[in-house]
């Protein structure tokens, strides 16, 4: 028996293998191989960036084809408008709110061109001025409320911008002293009339355009029930949506300075939008009625 140990080599074993492997170069700079690595990664994932920004392009292409057309009103679309999709969660039943008030008072109007209708056929002296007022509330009101405080909020809370709050703050506040107006009916002044060198008042007091408490007490008193009841109802309806735009109206101001919304950033703004127009105001009529296309956009749109 030999002293050393024989190793035994089986037959399927290479006496002569390397233990390195054939792919691996033995003259390779380790730090270098790192080097290819890490670009390797950084590649990947610039790769997988510009797949996910691909994706949210796609997304918001759809969104466009199918959020972004024109869908109000129904009957004729001019603009976008959708709370579910432009207002925040957290403020969409607020909105919603508001656009269920406008939407009232768009039928109180005409409900109140209806009603000063059958105050004229009752005899009203001045039924006839309150008709033609009436109507022009139906329209003047219907769009300037539309454009002067529903739709500011709207883009303040969709923006969250300061402009826009104080757009509705002001006008808002003006449509609520209208409302009381309207409520009332307050005649503008009274009609005189002479007899024999005494003046007199004549009732019923110069039109207002609307059928408030004054015309439907007088149209009861008159036994004239239509026209009584009617007055009743837009009377009503020009209430509830004073009270509601009044509730409101204090808690969006509450918002507004829990916001940080200021004076000074609407003035900022306004100073931006004022340096932004002001090389345009000796441009073309085209450049300008471009201008008013973008601002339009702007001011119907995220933008």
């Amino acid at each position: 028996m030999s002293e050393y140990p024989v190793h035994r080599v089986g037959y399927n074993e290479n006496p002569f293998a390397s233990s390195h492997s054939l792919d691996t170069n033995p003259f390779e700079d380790p730090a270098t191989s790192q080097a290819d690595a890490a670009r390797l990664e950084s590649i990947r994932q610039r790769e997988a960036d510009l797949e996910r920004r691909q994706r949210d392009l796609d997304q918001r292409e759809q969104q466009l084809q199918h959020h972004g057309k024109n869908n109000w009103p129904f009957f004729f679309p001019l603009i976008y408008h959708d709370i579910s999709v432009e207002i925040p969660e957290a403020s969409r039943p607020l909105i919603n709110r508001l656009y269920q008030l406008w939407l009232v008072l768009l039928g109180t109007l005409v409900l109140n061109m209806i009603a000063c209708i059958f105050i004229l056929i009752a005899g009203s002296s001045d039924g006839g001025r309150d008709v033609g007022a009436a109507i022009g509330y139906l329209f003047i009101i219907t769009v300037t409320s539309f454009l002067l405080w529903y739709r500011p909020i709207y883009n303040g809370y969709m923006k969250e911008q300061a402009l826009y709050y104080y757009f509705y703050f002001f006008f808002c506040g003006f449509h609520l002293l209208f409302s009381v107006y309207m409520i009332i009916g307050v005649p503008r002044y009274p009609t005189l009339k002479v007899f024999r060198g005494n003046c007199s008042p004549r009732l019923p007091f110069s039109s207002t355009g609307s059928a408030g408490l004054i015309q439907t007490i007088q149209m009861f008193a008159g036994h004239h029930w239509v026209a009584a009841i009617l007055g009743l109802v837009a009377t009503v309806g020009w209430t509830l949506q004073g009270l509601g735009n009044a509730f409101y109206y204090r808690q969006i101001y509450t918002h507004h300075t829990a916001a940080g919304h200021t004076m000074e950033k609407a003035s900022s703004r306004m100073f931006i939008l004022a340096l932004a127009f002001e090389p345009l105001i000796f441009q073309s009529f085209q450049a300008k009625t471009e201008l008013a296309s973008h601002g339009a956009k702007a001011y119907f749109t995220r933008g």
